[in-house]
């Protein structure tokens, strides 16, 4: 599909400015970042062939280098962009949660979470560490894991916590099985996080489990 071909206002760029980004498929919002065609195939055409393979942005943002860039007319250029995409993404959220107190912005926290864990296909356990007001201080990915757990250690969760002078943390992590129900295991740590931190007075206020289409909150469940 040769986008010259189109009408302009069908153009990818043409539609994202006037009528905003969130008229768009997914295969157009690519087009846009690919820019330029190549080895016969248009911008749009890259688009469609990356979602048709992939099936969901969450499988497209998952795939490594290789298998991304061969597909045809894709480059490593490509890539990159995408990733970056992702990564500003993600620090626009972290700045909004920084900038506003944590536990009035639930929201915000869960959405910055999910940014950070969701596509990745390893499992993540990962801390926000809060100050006496609940801002976030420091955000760390402490521990990763094989897509069939994460090995997490409450004495160095202690140890960074009290590194950072943090008065409360909220905890998150992945299930790369897409399934974000918490595990017998997901419960027992948390319980265990709980009541090490409890002796220096740090507050946990929340753990995540992130899948694929959803982020489970422990408090929420009524768990903490």
């Amino acid at each position: 599909m040769t986008i010259n071909k189109l009408l302009p206002g069908d153009r990818p760029r043409d539609k994202l400015i006037q009528r905003g980004p969130e008229s768009l498929t997914n295969a157009e919002l690519i087009a846009i970042m690919v820019g330029t065609g190549s080895a016969g195939y248009s911008a749009l055409d890259i688009g469609i062939c990356l979602m048709e393979r992939w099936e969901t942005l969450n499988a497209l943002f998952r795939a490594d280098i290789n298998a991304f860039s061969s597909s045809k007319g894709v480059s490593k250029v490509l890539y990159c962009r995408l990733q970056a995409s992702i990564e500003l993404a993600n620090r626009c959220l972290y700045e909004t949660i920084s900038r506003d107190i944590t536990i009035e912005s639930p929201s915000a926290t869960r959405r910055y979470l999910v940014s950070k864990l969701r596509h990745l296909n390893h499992e993540v356990f990962a801390v926000l560490f809060l100050d006496n007001a609940h801002r976030v201080i420091q955000y760390e990915e402490l521990f990763q894991g094989t897509i069939n757990g994460a090995s997490v250690y409450p004495r160095r969760v202690l140890e960074r916590a009290m590194q950072l002078n943090a008065a409360a943390v909220i905890f998150a992590h992945n299930h790369p099985s897409g399934v974000a129900e918490p595990s017998q295991a997901d419960k027992h740590i948390t319980k265990t996080l709980i009541n090490a931190l409890a002796l220096v007075d740090i507050r946990v206020l929340d753990h995540f489990v992130i899948g694929d289409s959803e982020a489970i909150s422990f408090a929420e469940r009524g768990l903490i």
